[in-house]
């Protein structure tokens, strides 16, 4: 009788593995650094078209944004120690609604029309964070990904299955 092992199996998600994840989500974690300060933030968001648009408050974040633009952007499915998937995303962030350095009107209205997928009352009179009024935009430049998965199998001969 042979006894069973459980370990994980971990790889690298494809292109469009790590585009159907973020297609999937609509919540992650933006993270942004000044000088030796590294701060992370969860964020409403939705992917569209190699762009990730978002909407925040006036704050720390877009002070430091503002002087250093180049951000990373996460976003995770977990379901175990050993049983999750994970993108992370790099690129540029932009303000782009109306009270911005460089106000970018097309995109705004992209921005708006997008997001009231993930919160349809937006920017309306039954907002449930009114205060939420920045919009910004990420430039992807770099994707990649990673999945863990759970696998067994018998002691001797590692033949693997999913369980």
């Amino acid at each position: 009788m042979s006894t069973v092992e459980h370990y994980p199996e971990i790889r690298s998600l494809s292109p469009a593995e790590c585009e159907q994840l973020l297609q999937q989500h609509n919540v992650g974690r933006l993270a942004f650094t000044f000088r030796d300060r590294v701060d992370i933030q969860p964020l409403h968001y939705i992917y569209d078209d190699a762009w990730l648009y978002l909407r925040t408050s006036p704050g720390h974040k877009l002070d430091t944004v503002a002087r250093h633009p180049w951000v990373a952007f996460e976003v995770d499915e977990v379901r175990g120690p050993f049983d999750w998937v994970s993108v992370v995303v790099y690129g540029t962030v932009y303000r782009i609604d109306a009270d911005s350095d460089a106000p970018n009107p097309e995109a705004e209205a992209r921005a708006v029309e997008l997001l009231r997928k993930v919160v349809p009352e937006m920017f309306t009179a039954r907002d449930p964070v009114p205060h939420r009024h920045v919009l910004l935009r990420i430039a992807i430049k770099e994707v990649s990904g990673r999945r863990a998965s759970p696998v067994w199998a018998p002691a001797e001969g590692r033949d693997t299955m999913s369980y």
